[in-house]
């Protein structure tokens, strides 16, 4: 990894450090070919043992959430390892008990969700333009600790991770997407207003921590002005709380292909793509 030249002493060090030295794209991808390994392995043990994981990715828009879940998940399987990114909510789902609709995503034994955002959306973009009441947004944060013990108790491991991003990181990041004809189905009406309400979604934030930020499930914070060191320390991170050991597999060996037995291909004409490069 790395090296600093200073040593932080507090947490607003540390982003403000990790903002200034940006991590080089060699050792990102060398740490990263490591972290993917052991994530194989800890995909095998989860199998093998039938272990259900929720991983929570928070933060405000840009702050590079999408970018660590592909990082998460690139070198595993989607039948373990699935992400979740709920749409709005319909005109049923919003008639329902707040919760239900994320239940259905919960993991089965040997699985591992990801959610990208999650029912946290009460405690930030809907608290912050009023998509919920004041009692809805109260009632939330009252019960969710209790709703998050309830799914530990039924044997789920939950990792709750935010991602912290400064104010002109953010800028920077949602200028470049504006400027980007690949990424500007990224920029929604309610992203340019999100990026308005920035001390809206601080004060958020620090009430959402107040409040479920809590020793059986606490908040995991990435700061992730630096995408690469924010990837390679969040899954590090992720690592060393699901607990799992090294599953040693028989080595595969590829067989030898069958003989033709008078096989020939067939002469006709195929459809193919045209060939542009």
């Amino acid at each position: 990894m790395g090296k600093h030249t200073e040593s932080p002493s507090t947490q607003q060090d540390v982003i403000a450090l990790n903002a200034r030295t940006k991590l080089k794209g060699k050792v990102y991808d060398k740490e990263m070919k490591k972290l993917h390994v052991e994530l194989v392995k800890m995909q095998t043990w989860v199998k093998a043992k039938g272990l259900k994981v929720v991983v929570i990715f928070e933060g405000r828009d840009a702050a590079g959430k999408g970018g660590t879940i592909k990082a998460l998940t690139e070198a595993v399987s989607p039948r373990v390892f699935r992400t979740v990114a709920l749409p709005a909510p319909n005109d049923r789902e919003r008639t329902q008990f707040y919760l239900q609709r994320y239940v259905a995503h919960l993991p089965a034994a040997g699985e591992v969700v990801v959610f990208d955002r999650s029912w946290y959306n009460r405690a930030g973009v809907e608290k912050v333009m009023g998509f919920c009441t004041d009692e809805e947004y109260k009632e939330f944060l009252r019960t969710c600790s209790g709703w998050e013990l309830a799914l530990q108790h039924s044997g789920i491991i939950l990792l709750k991770y935010w991602l912290e991003v400064s104010m002109e990181e953010q800028e920077a990041r949602m200028k470049a997407r504006i400027e980007d004809p690949r990424k500007t189905w990224k920029l929604s009406p309610m992203d340019i207003e999100a990026f308005r309400r920035w001390y809206d979604f601080s004060r958020a934030r620090d009430a959402m921590f107040a409040a479920t930020d809590i020793p059986h499930s606490p908040w995991f914070v990435v700061p992730s002005d630096d995408k690469k060191r924010a990837r390679l320390n969040c899954i590090a991170h992720i690592l060393s709380k699901v607990p799992y050991e090294d599953i040693k597999a028989d080595k595969v060996k590829l067989p030898k292909r069958q003989k033709p037995d008078s096989y020939d291909e067939p002469d006709r004409v195929l459809n193919l793509v045209p060939q542009r490069w």
